[in-house]
């Protein structure tokens, strides 16, 4: 599902109550990032959970059922919620568990929200920066500060124009888990720093692209990219090119410029280390 450049704006009023729920969802996991008492544990597929994903996650399932009965709801947590409107919400309720579960502040709170035209809204949430990052389909991208943020303070947001490969400023994300050939190509080429907020450093022209490749994200990790993303000028796609929410969920995002130039680079170049290779003979 790609974003249509030739769907109407999405309703005003939408956005403005997705960005307040998901800033009441960051209030939440604020305090429980800074509390005691809730616990973590490991789901089936390996990777972990607390007591405030899933409290997270429910309070925002009711106050979507409340507002939007007839939609479905995919979420991180609860799975999925069937619905009989077409539009769905994709709920990401604390992404960056292990950050948060370690008391490292680059957790996030996503949100996003498809139509019947394809990605409609984009809302990623840094509670604990006080920085709140959204989109919506023919309203452009903007930066929010503080801890109730209104789109009436924000600020537009761009990607930069830069158009030339060599040293580029590359976000990336879990490099431990990206194949030496990977890291190598890009290495030599451009310029790479660890990622404290990808989609942030992008599209306010602190970075020009981003790279995440090992482990595949899940679909709730990608959702709101689109919208973002393209609102502020840039392209994402996975790594081979492939729409980011129909690929094999690694992500590229760049400003648009330079976006062939990097899938020229990385062509062919496989996604994920070998962990068993790594762990044999040990």
């Amino acid at each position: 599902m790609d974003y249509a450049f030739d769907a109407p704006p999405v309703d005003r009023e939408l956005l403005d109550f997705a960005i307040h729920l998901v800033a009441r969802a960051g209030q939440m996991s604020a305090q429980g990032f800074f509390g005691d008492g809730w616990r973590s544990h490991r789901k089936e597929d390996g990777s972990e959970a607390t007591d405030i994903d899933v409290a997270v996650e429910e309070f925002i399932r009711a106050e979507l059922s409340r507002r939007a009965p007839d939609d479905g709801i995919f979420g991180e947590e609860g799975g999925t919620t069937k619905g009989s409107s077409g539009r769905r919400w994709i709920v990401d309720p604390i992404n960056g568990t292990t950050y948060f579960t370690h008391r490292v502040p680059l957790f996030t709170n996503d949100l996003a929200y498809e139509d019947e035209y394809g990605p409609a809204i984009g809302v990623i949430n840094m509670p604990l920066r006080q920085q709140m990052v959204i989109a919506g389909r023919g309203l452009g991208c903007w930066v929010l500060p503080g801890p109730d943020p209104d789109l009436r303070s924000g600020r537009r947001a761009w990607v930069t124009e830069r158009t030339g490969l060599g040293g580029a400023r590359t976000l990336m994300h879990n490099p431990a888990g990206w194949p030496e050939q990977l890291l190598s190509a890009l290495h030599r080429r451009v310029f790479l720093i660890p990622s404290t907020g990808m989609i942030a450093a992008l599209v306010t022209g602190w970075a020009d692209a981003g790279v995440i490749a090992g482990p595949p994200m899940g679909y709730e990790d990608v959702a709101p990219m689109p919208v973002i993303v393209t609102e502020a000028g840039g392209r994402v796609t996975d790594l081979g090119g492939t729409s980011v929410l129909q690929g094999d969920m690694s992500v590229l995002v760049t400003n648009g410029r330079l976006h062939d130039a990097f899938l020229q680079l990385v062509k062919d170049l496989p996604r994920s280390r070998d962990w068993q290779a790594l762990t044999d003979g040990e």
